[in-house]
């Protein structure tokens, strides 16, 4: 097993963002942490982990204080940005540091170890509590410097272990921004930018028209803002989470810092519904498309015909997979583009920015709304990789601010893209605008054919890359294959071309049932802005809203007004949106 920080993983370097080989190479990365988060999130490694969690309690030895001064003890840490208040809050297992008593404990712990387990020298040793990676004053007052996580696998592949004797005192504020500098990862700012952008922006923007000429401009305009700034601060909250702790990995690991060990497979259902739905979706944007450039054939046809494109798609390794989601962006910007050019060049309805369509202010019905809300928020849904999107950066202190600028550029783009589409076709706007675009005469043929191929070829190139995680989640659950200990180790497995056994057919099988499901769902549902409402209302509020919210809650063990009325209006929406999504299917 390679750990983080060596140099063998081969998806790129914390080199500059200048060149656009480090781009691709940190894009591509980024894919490799959507697919390897979610297929972590069962995993069972994290169980040594409450193992030693559980003997904490009995392995405290009180002795003298070494090198501490009174002021460490008593006097608390002001930090100089509110966005670390929270972070500075969380400690594992909410250990509190005994500052009544004046004396400083410290925690001897010595983990239970395998047989099969080397013994550590005595110079070695991981923190077992503490808020962040950081620089710890270790016994002969030298400062340990943290060259950037391992999670938990050094180069040799063997479970480091904490036996340290480790001091209890709180890090001063310039030790804490130190340690959140030079984290061992490989993204620079800008590239992470880039990544996150890529991860929100996708065919949730198809549908956002719709969901304008659902809500109206007040509501839609309101939504649709509303959900960009609470998506960006639930994305900040699993941030902190999971910079505050080196142990924590993905999405679920900050389930189970929350709310224990079971957590876990609830978890892992709602990601496997997250991916079926985006599957089935993608099976129904290619045929429709299709479908729109030759009609010769039905949709269903279309579908059906696919299988013998998907089917193979579906075994190939994860290194071949990550470099067609780049048709993705190029698909998405070539959209943008196209209805752009289209509503300003046409002069006259429909169709036309120079001649809008008739559009309300208010609210279609109240069933609607729901259908709404759904549509709006399928397109922030990317929280699942927001962990792994964090632990790559090389300063992760950068964080807060990249999201809020991709989040800005997300919420520009959908409600840009909802505000042309509705002026050009109003309330008469297909479930996807790039339909409106082909069957509506004046605009560029060879154009708006050009964008509507890249939406056939795009969904297939993705399918498999979406499925490649679902199929591994499963293979897990069933007991085909092992669970990982992180997502970069499961990453780099499904990179490696499986070699012929029986446990490789049965995966096989399972590959082709689940193609074979997605078609089928597809033919069933064909309505795309039903699926999408059903991803946005169930999926996105769940992971996006409710669950880091929740998170943060259990973890500091307390509820402000603001996140009380985050999770209670995301429930209300997820409810409402969920209800009136399987009604219109």
């Amino acid at each position: 097993m390679t750990s983080w920080g060596s140099s063998s993983f081969p998806f790129g370097t914390p080199v500059s963002g200048s060149s656009v080989r480090e781009v691709i190479a940190s894009y591509r990365r980024a894919q490799y942490f959507a697919a390897g988060s979610t297929v972590a999130s069962v995993s069972d490694e994290s169980d040594e982990r409450d193992d030693e969690e559980a003997q904490i309690g009995g392995a405290f030895e009180e002795e003298e204080p070494e090198d501490f001064e009174e002021e460490d003890l008593q006097t608390p840490t002001v930090l100089s940005s509110q966005n670390d208040v929270f972070v500075d809050q969380f400690q594992w297992d909410d250990f509190d540091n005994t500052q009544a008593s004046g004396e400083a404990p410290t925690i001897s712990y010595t983990p239970r170890r395998r047989a099969s387990e080397r013994q550590p020298a005595a110079h070695e040793g991981t923190p077992l509590l503490k808020s962040k990676a950081s620089r710890l004053s270790t016994a002969s007052g030298t400062p340990a410097v943290n060259e950037g996580p391992s999670y938990g696998l050094n180069d040799s592949g063997e479970v480091s272990h904490s036996h340290t004797i480790i001091s209890a005192r709180r890090l001063s504020t310039t030790t804490k921004a130190e340690s959140r500098h030079h984290s061992g990862g490989k993204s620079t700012f800008g590239q992470t930018l880039f990544n996150s952008i890529a991860i929100l922006l996708g065919i949730g923007m198809l549908s956002e028209p719709l969901a304008f000429a659902y809500a109206g401009w007040i509501a839609g305009t309101i939504l649709i803002i509303l959900y960009g700034l609470i998506s960006c601060y639930t994305a900040k909250l699993l941030a902190h989470i999971i910079l505050a702790d080196p142990r924590l990995r993905s999405y679920a690991d900050v389930g189970r810092k929350a709310f224990g060990a079971r957590s876990t497979v609830v978890i892992s259902i709602m990601f496997c519904l997250e991916l079926f739905a985006v599957s089935v979706i993608l099976v129904t944007l290619y045929a429709d498309s299709l479908h729109a450039i030759i009609p010769k054939y039905s949709s269903d046809t279309y579908k059906i015909w696919g299988l013998l494109l998907l089917i193979p798609m579906v075994f190939l390794p994860l290194s071949l997979l990550s470099y067609t989601s780049i048709l993705g962006i190029i698909s998405t910007i070539m959209m943008i583009i196209v209805i752009l050019y289209d509503g300003l060049s046409k002069p006259d309805a429909p169709g036309s920015l120079r001649t809008p369509a008739e559009t309300s202010f208010t609210i279609s019905s109240w069933p609607n709304l729901g259908i709404a809300y759904g549509l709006f928020m399928a397109g922030f849904s990317g929280h699942a990789v927001i962990p792994s999107l964090a632990r790559d950066m090389i300063d992760p202190e950068e964080f807060d601010t990249m999201i809020n600028w991709a989040f800005l550029v997300a919420t520009t783009v959908y409600a840009l893209i909802g505000y042309v589409g509705y002026l050009m076709f109003g309330s008469n706007v297909s479930d996807e605008i790039s339909m409106d675009l082909l069957k509506t005469p004046g605009y560029n043929p060879v154009m708006n054919q050009a964008a509507l191929w890249m939406l056939v070829i795009s969904p297939l190139s993705k399918f498999a890359l979406t499925t490649q995680p679902l199929n591994a989640v499963l293979e897990v659950l069933f007991g085909i294959e092992p669970a990982a200990a992180s997502p970069e180790e499961m990453a780099l497995k499904m990179s490696t071309p499986v070699p012929w056994s029986y446990k490789a057919l049965l995966g096989g099988t399972q590959r082709v049932i689940v193609t074979i499901a997605s078609v089928a769902v597809s033919v069933a549902v064909p309505e795309f802005s039903a699926l999408m409402a059903f991803l946005g209302s169930f999926s996105a509020f769940m992971i996006c809203i409710i669950g880091p919210v929740a998170a943060k809650i259990a973890v500091e063990r307390k509820c402000g007004i603001l996140d009380a009325f985050i999770l209670g209006a995301g429930i209300v929406m997820a409810s409402w949106g969920t209800v009136a999504a399987f009604l219109i299917a």
